[in-house]
């Protein structure tokens, strides 16, 4: 599903240079869950965002369901994007004027999706995350672990072949963020490909295949 060869982003300080990725060669099965770690200017977030198409690598290839995707325009890549990645990110990025079902319902009226069609899947959708009772509250009237479950409904709502996970559980206190965590997987066990990037080793080793990262480079590899 996605395969990366000899990518590289490089970002300029001053007269610094910094490799956040050195030639990274990365394959990912359709259907894996899969954790990135490693210290914080590892590089690991840059990556994820490489392959959720947030951002070009400087050299390198990246196909994606056997498609060149390195070189596409942004109006295709944001077609891409729609179509097979889902994103979820520590700080939720749910837009605050917008009720819980709003944010969810969004990604559909971009789309294009019939009005009638998108009441349907947003109805669904908020009863499968147990979100139906807070359908009209604001982000600011949810708690941490209900914003979180908002902002993994909107991401799934398209029913994308790839979830990408940055801290998901960063903002959340333990007991929430476990259940945010079998949110994900659930999703994962549902034929959902899972990637997440996490400082806590204890959240990466939940992954059946986890991926150390430092200096911009992968360093290990386990299944």
């Amino acid at each position: 599903m996605i395969e990366l060869s000899a990518i590289s982003r490089i970002f300029h300080m001053g007269d610094q240079e910094i490799r956040a990725l050195d030639h990274i060669d990365l394959e990912i099965a359709s259907g894996e869950y899969v954790s990135i770690m490693g210290p914080s200017g590892s590089g690991k977030s840059t990556l994820l965002n490489v392959i959720g198409l947030l951002d070009r690598p400087d050299s390198g290839r990246y196909q994606l369901d056997g498609r060149d995707v390195t070189d596409l325009s942004e109006t295709e890549q944001a077609r891409v994007r729609r179509e097979k990645i889902g994103f979820v990110f520590q700080s939720f990025h749910l837009i605050p004027r917008l009720t819980a079902a709003e944010n969810i319902e969004l990604p559909l009226i971009l789309t294009g999706i019939s009005p009638a069609e998108r009441k349907t899947r947003v109805d669904e959708t908020l009863h499968a995350f147990n979100l139906s009772e807070r359908a009209r509250h604001r982000p600011a009237e949810l708690s941490g672990g209900q914003r979180q479950r908002v902002a993994i409904a909107r991401a799934t709502i398209l029913r994308p072949s790839a979830l990408l996970a940055d801290e998901p559980t960063g903002n959340l206190d333990h007991s929430i963020g476990a259940e945010v965590m079998a949110l994900l997987e659930n999703l994962h066990h549902a034929g959902t490909t899972l990637i997440i990037v996490t400082h806590d080793r204890e959240l990466g080793l939940r992954a059946h295949r986890r991926i150390a990262m430092r200096d911009g480079q992968i360093v290990a590899d386990e299944r």
